[in-house]
């Protein structure tokens, strides 16, 4: 038997509603602050992520689907959604519209690394990007944005945590002070901390090496050498969190795992799986555009993963949607009843009625135990008698209460919507 891939997952239909609430969830929210969608394709050229997310990180070094395709050209399925959005936004003058350019996507990306709960080799992301404002004002909109959207959800235990890392003026200063830092702890560094030391110390910080992660502890901090303007900024985003009050903690800590960040950064926790654990990150990347062949345009945006997510709301109780079940099942008996409820069923359909029929030659007994099956919430029996008189009987499939009807989809609409009030 042919099994899926390895970390990855069927999205089953029991599992769908609760799917299509986060989706529908996403673009309600994202419509209320102006947020339009954008779909960009599943792969791109693998230049793209080395330059855009960062050869020195782990998702660039060790995580990506990369394979040379027919015309020998290097392609990598999308390990996150920020560079393709960027690419596009160059690629299709985007920048020539009014300025800020909002967008939000739903993905699926494409990352190698150990499957384990929540964290998958396919994976799905919501996240939105502003480009072409430099105001932390727009800092402020996204990050409301996704505490509106985690709220609707009822998601439990949010922490907002903020953080400033800088920008090219005043990062370099600071991993001068890394460098010194992580060097005298050098023998202790993992193998791969001991080659970002140089290329990019401050990936150092993010390591999931316990050891790398108990020296960081003590570095230096960046917020320490910010410079004026980077320092104005952050107190700026604090007052507009604080204006809309927005309760947040600043942590030194938070680095962000991918290369093309500056300024604000921030992550939003929940201790709904037990231990406070990240369910949403993102943050500035004033230099992106550029980096990718594109005119100097500033930009923030976040990322969030759907499967934790719905780990998280599953952990914490949360009443999930259930499959819909049908308003109606019609059985029958005989053939001119077979092409009755054919008929009947369509014109129930196109009331907007989640009607049902056996379409598998079952006995009328046997269709009835597919109606219980399906939970439908009335059912109908139809002979060729009911369809030379007009009438059948309604049962109600919760109180067995059963009503004479003719059998039109307008007369049975009435009842079903008149046992709904």
């Amino acid at each position: 038997m042919i099994k899926k891939p390895r970390g990855t997952e069927d999205i089953l239909p029991k599992d769908s509603a609760l799917w299509n609430l986060i989706e529908t969830t996403a673009k309600r929210v994202c419509e209320k602050y102006g947020y339009k969608e954008i779909r960009t394709p599943v792969f791109e050229e693998t230049s793209l992520f080395n330059r855009g997310v960062g050869e020195t990180t782990d998702v660039v070094q060790k995580e990506m689907y990369t394979f040379n395709d027919k015309g020998g050209r290097s392609i990598t399925l999308r390990p996150e959604g920020t560079a393709s959005l960027t690419r596009s936004y160059i690629e299709n003058s985007l920048y020539a519209n009014p300025q800020p350019t909002k967008l939000y996507y739903l993905i699926s990306c494409y990352r190698y690394e150990k499957p384990q709960s929540g964290r998958l080799r396919e994976f799905h992301q919501f996240g939105l990007e502003c480009f072409g404002s430099e105001n932390s004002a727009a800092d402020a909109e996204i990050i409301t944005l996704a505490l509106d959207f985690f709220n609707e959800l009822k998601v439990q235990g949010l922490v907002l945590n903020i953080n400033s890392i800088g920008c090219p003026e005043c990062k370099p200063k600071y991993n001068q002070a890394l460098k010194e830092y992580f060097t005298s702890h050098i023998n202790d560094l993992c193998d791969t901390c001991k080659s970002r030391l140089e290329k990019n110390p401050m990936r150092i910080l993010d390591c999931k090496s316990t050891v790398c992660h108990e020296i960081a502890k003590s570095a230096p901090r960046m917020i320490d050498y910010l410079c004026d303007d980077c320092s104005r900024e952050f107190e700026s985003l604090k007052k507009y969190l604080d204006t809309v009050g927005i309760e947040y903690k600043v942590d030194t800590n938070i680095v962000r795992g991918l290369d093309y960040y500056t300024r604000t950064v921030f992550e939003i926790t929940s201790d709904a799986l037990g231990a406070q654990s990240t369910v949403c990150g993102g943050g500035r990347y004033n230099g992106l555009v550029e980096e990718l062949g594109g005119k100097p345009t500033p930009g923030i945006g976040f990322a969030l993963g759907i499967e934790r997510l719905i780990l998280i709301l599953k952990n914490q109780g949360t009443d999930l949607p259930q499959e819909t079940v049908p308003d109606i099942f019609i059985a029958t008996i005989g053939d001119k009843a077979d092409m009755f409820a054919q008929k009947l069923v369509h014109d129930l359909r196109n009331l907007g009625y989640h009607a049902e029929r056996d379409l598998c030659s079952r006995s009328v007994k046997a269709q009835m135990k597919y109606a219980n099956k399906l939970d439908a919430r009335y059912s109908i029996v139809i002979g060729d008698d009911e369809v030379d008189t007009n009438k059948a009987c309604i049962k109600n499939m919760n109180d067995g209460s059963q009503y004479e009807t003719e059998i039109t989809s307008e007369a049975i609409s009435k009842i079903i919507e008149k046992e709904n009030i």
